[in-house]
């Protein structure tokens, strides 16, 4: 019998090895696909939020003229930042504006009635801890609902 194998060093190199090879087997789990928040700025906003957010204005029985994502100097009060603006089919527009390019960022919305400048600002999403597609979607239709825009009023 040789001595050498049962050293504490060639016991704790066998543990080692058998907890790599239970390690190995537990990353063969299929991965989870990224949550759509999670995913780049771009593609959140152009795949999922605007189609969606055009999806329920409609459902709410009013139009989208058109809807893009732009980066630019935000109205009124001005400064660089990641906007999507909207024009609703009576010409009346709304910008929800990210103070980066994060979903999670400060975000701000400015509207305007028909042929004029954004008259109202406010902060927008300022108490929620987790920005979701869903939320995002439901906050700027009841903003919009608020203002009489959508739906029946």
């Amino acid at each position: 019998m040789n001595m050498e194998n049962s050293t504490p060093e060639n016991k704790l190199n066998t543990e080692n090895e058998a907890l790599n090879l239970d390690k190995s087997s537990i990353s063969n789990k299929p991965v989870k696909p990224p949550k759509l928040e999670d995913k780049p700025f771009n593609e959140f906003i152009t795949n999922y939020f605007i189609p969606g957010l055009t999806k329920s204005i409609h459902a709410k029985g009013s139009s989208v003229d058109h809807i893009k994502l732009i980066h630019g100097n935000r109205p009124v009060v001005g400064g660089k930042c990641w906007m999507v603006f909207c024009q609703l089919v009576d010409d009346r527009k709304f910008w929800l504006c990210f103070n980066k390019e994060v979903i999670t960022s400060d975000k701000t919305i400015l509207l305007a009635e028909s042929n004029s400048d954004p008259s109202i600002v406010e902060s927008f999403l300022i108490d929620e801890k987790k920005t979701t597609l869903p939320l995002l979607i439901s906050r700027v239709l009841q903003r919009l609902n608020g203002q009489k825009w959508i739906g029946p009023n």
